[in-house]
């Protein structure tokens, strides 16, 4: 197949070069993307007159019927093309002939591509965007189910205080509707017309680039030529973006991995999501947790590649950039498939609540509680919180709990103590009085939940 550029060089390129070169294997996806941008672009020149109107409808019209014939297998991708623009305009040449040579006036590859992939990028987020709101709402559904489901909370992974369950997932439910709003960001910057640019220095024909962008659903058009040709910032702001969105999954797929051991038993995975052991028939692995750990590394990889493919480019457009597709796509294609397995194994798995209330009742997580109580009674929390740690200390000591402690035990530490220790200590009250904005109680959880709604109904504009 001849390159499209092949007029300026004596021979042919080696068939290793053109190989090494190609980029059609990977960027064959954009072909709608390549297309839609094509169909604006034919009709800005119509419009303005650069080509003749009849020569415009003509040019449209061929460029939908490919799109039709790849859409129903007719038409394949040649494998020998050097990329999906070179593909589709030697395509329309083959049906129409000197007027398929009129689509790239006033147009470069370098151009074309910017505005392809921001296209297809502004279509995958928001397809990134559904997955994730449905995540959400399963967070919700399970909170709300579990606003009063007992668990300890930790810090450095010792038991720390007493929360609910519904407020360890909310909790996961905040960091995603954060990933949202950075999404909602990207796409913003990203949804600017590149195209006009040409190869870098923009072009003599009374070209309209606002027209194109309309035309596009874009925000308007980039207004530095060099910049539209050589900016690829979109793609590192969204690989960034998904980066610490998966890096939020990996957070939570090594809090469930754990949940799942004998040590914690607090969940339990159903066998849809989990997978066994080729030697040992007790086990029940929580793989798909452990791949998402393992896709993070790889998102976060894709993200360091585009900042180190950049860091170091003169303006404008340079063939290094070609490798932004692989890195984005890679990024884009592994957070949609974990984000779509991570919902229904979160849906379906089951929550031992015994087992969360019976590692909260160990390991004297109320012992803020306790001090707490002595605050409120007048005693400076510096001197509660000693006389609670020597409480502690003793009970250890003693192979006891706060709440088994005689009460004359406590009264020998101070007169303020008295028999609503007990109830002031016991873990139901110590979460249900934990009523301050965002913490643990059922009655905050469930307000946490009812804000959460009420945003993605702001951000979904439902």
């Amino acid at each position: 197949m001849a390159m499209m550029w092949a007029g300026r060089f004596s021979k042919e390129v080696d068939s290793k070069v053109n190989a090494f070169n190609s980029s059609i294997a990977f960027d064959a996806r954009m072909y709608r993307q390549d297309i839609a941008g094509s169909i604006a672009h034919a009709t800005m020149l119509g419009e303005q007159g650069i080509i003749s109107m009849s020569d415009s409808l003509e040019l449209v019209g061929g460029l939908k019927e490919i799109l039709a014939d790849i859409e129903n297998g007719t038409l394949q991708f040649d494998p020998n093309a050097e990329d999906i623009h070179m593909f589709i305009e030697a395509e329309l040449t083959k049906r129409l002939g000197d007027v398929g040579k009129r689509l790239h006036t006033s147009r470069s590859r370098n151009d074309q591509v910017a505005l392809d992939i921001r296209l297809y990028l502004r279509d995958e987020i928001g397809e990134i965007k559904s997955l994730i709101k449905q995540l959400i709402e399963t967070l919700c559904k399970l909170a709300e189910e579990h606003s009063e489901t007992i668990m300890p909370g930790y810090t450095h992974l010792q038991r720390a205080q007493p929360i609910t369950f519904g407020h360890h997932l909310m909790a996961y439910a905040a960091m995603l509707l954060r990933d949202l709003d950075r999404l909602n960001d990207t796409a913003r910057r990203m949804n600017v017309n590149p195209l006009g640019s040409c190869a870098l220095a923009g072009t003599t024909y009374n070209i309209d680039r606002f027209r194109t962008a309309s035309l596009l659903e874009m925000d308007g058009a980039m207004a530095n030529s060099l910049d539209g040709v050589s900016d690829r910032d979109f793609c590192i702001e969204l690989a960034s973006a998904l980066a610490l969105c998966m890096t939020h999954l990996s957070r939570f797929s090594e809090e469930i991995i754990m949940w799942c051991s004998w040590e914690f038993k607090f969940i339990e995975l159903d066998d849809a999501f989990s997978t066994g052991s080729s030697i040992m028939p007790q086990k029940k692995n929580p793989d798909i947790t452990e791949l998402i750990r393992g896709k993070t590394a790889r998102v976060i990889g894709d993200n360091v590649t585009l900042l180190t493919m950049m860091k170091g480019l003169p303006l404008a457009y340079n063939k290094d950039m070609q490798e932004d597709k692989e890195a984005i796509f890679d990024a884009v294609d592994n957070i949609k498939l974990c984000l779509s397995t991570f919902i229904p194994m979160l849906d379906t798995m089951k929550v031992l609540k015994e087992n969360m209330r019976a590692a909260a009742a160990r390991g004297f997580i109320n012992a803020t509680d306790c001090a707490d109580y002595l605050v409120k009674k007048g005693m400076p929390f510096r001197t509660a919180y000693k006389i609670t740690g020597g409480l502690v200390a003793y009970c250890i000591a003693n192979n006891t709990t706060l709440e088994e402690l005689p009460l004359e035990c406590y009264q020998e530490q101070s007169e303020l103590f008295s028999e609503d220790v007990y109830e002031a200590i016991s873990l139901d009250t110590c979460v249900k009085e934990r009523k301050s904005y965002g913490g643990p109680s059922p009655e905050s959880v469930l307000s946490q939940i009812n804000l959460t709604k009420k945003k993605l109904e702001e951000l979904f504009n439902v």
